[in-house]
């Protein structure tokens, strides 16, 4: 009997033969999904669910133990990224036929029994940080199940074959010419900036170019103007450099430039997300932009506009940056493609002054020197052949129904406790909570049912005048994003 007839016969796991390996238990502090991957992957190491046996539906396994159907999706999908799990088209989710030796003794039952050592603890806390990577809701995760690896791979390899020693050198630390060249053909054409390749600096993504920002402009004693809300990473990049970080407020406009020019003293520069404000999501006003660099040039103050996820824009064609209206070369502007492409790529830049290049060039040879090779002759070619426009093009189309997704699923699920506040643009929809409900705390039980959100009071330089939550949709299915929802609102309704 070949294995796939032993598997079709096998006797079907029921929700019961389940639950004796599942103990979910909500006191414990460890997340829902996690307790239901632990449980499910111990009894297959332990040999108490066999190669080919059935599994439950996601839906019955969530039924029976008393939990959304998040957490038990999460913990499949893990399962099966992992090889534990197989899926068979109209027939179900089956233990793999075939597991390798060295899984089945990847934990030996004394040890197993006994929990988890101190030698094992940091693979195990390594597997549950990728897993919550991975969580519906996390902010900047773009769409990388519908990446094209297959095209992205074939690139990557031919120019891993092709690498010469020349290339495996030490690089240049301003980046590799030819993606200079290709970055700055691209943001002309898409962003209206102004610039040339000579100004294109490649950095390991828009965290490192922050980092950069501070290095190469402030000092201790400085002050440094902030969007207030704003982000928090920029707020710790800028702190490196001990100087002292001044909250702006924002408002349905953007940053109040009134409020910056009245401030002493001057701020020696400012950090700005005009095209999509980082937590709110809202653009600036063209006055407020003309303003910001007059105040910019009057003051003699540098401008570092983050442009972190402008491709995507949903009620109006995508804005133009704040750079391509500067005149007397006071912004610094910042681009990535951790949105764009994804995250583990460690790729973005810095559109520099002329000015300034001196500066930023000795602080970046003082930092790491310069970013990895390959990946950035990998994207020249995805640049330059086509497929990084289309890829945006495809994306737009995705994003645009994953955002109504989350937007209906709040409206089903949550009207009564979030509002949607803004959803214009970007990868993140921002929404506020009904008076009495604690952001950070809502975030907390969110992590029980394998969600993941910011709480917009963390965004914050003084007191939140504001609680809300920040949601991203950008990484997950239509269906996935609507049973998201559909737990936020059971949390909601359990807080209030």
């Amino acid at each position: 009997m070949t294995t796939l007839r032993r598997a079709r016969n096998a006797k079907a796991a029921t929700s019961p033969d389940i639950l004796a390996h599942v103990p979910v238990d909500r006191t414990t502090g460890v997340p829902l999904h996690r307790q239901i991957y632990d449980g499910i992957r111990g009894a297959i190491l332990r040999g108490s669910l066999r190669p080919g046996q059935r599994l439950p539906s996601t839906r019955t396994l969530a039924r029976e133990l008393g939990v959304s159907r998040l957490p038990v999706l999460g913990a499949y999908e893990q399962l099966r990224h992992e090889g534990y799990f197989e899926t068979r088209t109209g027939s179900g989710t089956y233990v793999t036929a075939a597991l390798p030796d060295d899984r089945m003794r990847a934990i030996p039952l004394a040890r197993l029994a006994a929990g988890t050592t101190s030698r094992r603890a940091p693979a195990a806390k390594a597997r549950a940080s990728e897993d919550v990577g991975l969580r519906p809701f996390r902010m900047s995760v773009p769409g990388l199940d519908v990446f094209p690896h297959r095209m992205w791979a074939r690139i990557v390899a031919r120019h891993a074959h092709a690498m010469t020693p020349a290339r495996m050198a030490y690089g240049n630390p301003a980046g590799v010419k030819a993606l200079r060249v290709a970055i700055a053909e691209y943001v002309r054409t898409s962003r209206a900036v102004r610039c040339e390749a000579d100004q294109v600096l490649i950095v390991s993504g828009s965290q490192a170019a922050l980092r950069l920002c501070a290095s190469a402009l402030l000092a201790s004693g400085d002050s440094m103007a902030i969007e207030e809300p704003g982000y928090p990473g920029a707020r710790a990049a800028f702190e490196t450099s001990d100087a002292a970080m001044v909250p702006v407020p924002v408002d349905g406009e953007g940053i109040d430039v009134a409020a910056l020019s009245s401030m002493r003293p001057r701020p020696r520069a400012v950090y700005v997300t005009p095209s999509h404000q980082y937590p709110l999501g809202v653009s600036m006003s063209a006055a407020r932009r003309l303003a910001l660099l007059e105040w910019a040039e009057r003051r003699r103050a540098w401008i570092i506009e983050d442009d972190y996820d402008s491709e995507y824009r949903y009620v109006s064609r995508p804005l133009g940056a704040l750079q391509g209206i500067d005149a007397s070369g006071r912004v610094i502007y910042i681009g990535t493609m951790s949105k764009v492409l994804f995250p583990a790529l460690r790729l973005g830049y810095v559109i520099v002054p002329r000015a300034l290049w001196p500066q930023f060039i000795m602080a970046r040879e003082a930092s790491d020197l310069f970013s990895p090779v390959l990946y950035q002759l990998a994207l020249v070619d995805f640049l330059r052949e086509g497929h990084f426009a289309r890829h945006v093009r495809r994306m737009h189309t995705h994003y645009a129904s994953r955002r109504a997704a989350l937007v209906d699923g709040l409206s089903r699920h949550c009207r009564d406790a979030l509002v949607v506040y803004n959803a214009d643009a970007g990868l993140h929809v921002s929404g506020l909570l009904a008076r009495g409900l604690d952001d950070v705390g809502v975030v907390r039980q969110m992590a029980d049912e394998g969600l993941m959100a910011t709480a917009l009071s963390t965004c914050y330089v003084g007191r939140a005048t504001r609680s809300g939550l920040l949601l991203g949709f950008g990484g997950w299915t239509e269906r996935r994003i609507l049973d998201g929802t559909k737990a936020l609102g059971a949390v909601l309704s359990r807080m209030r």
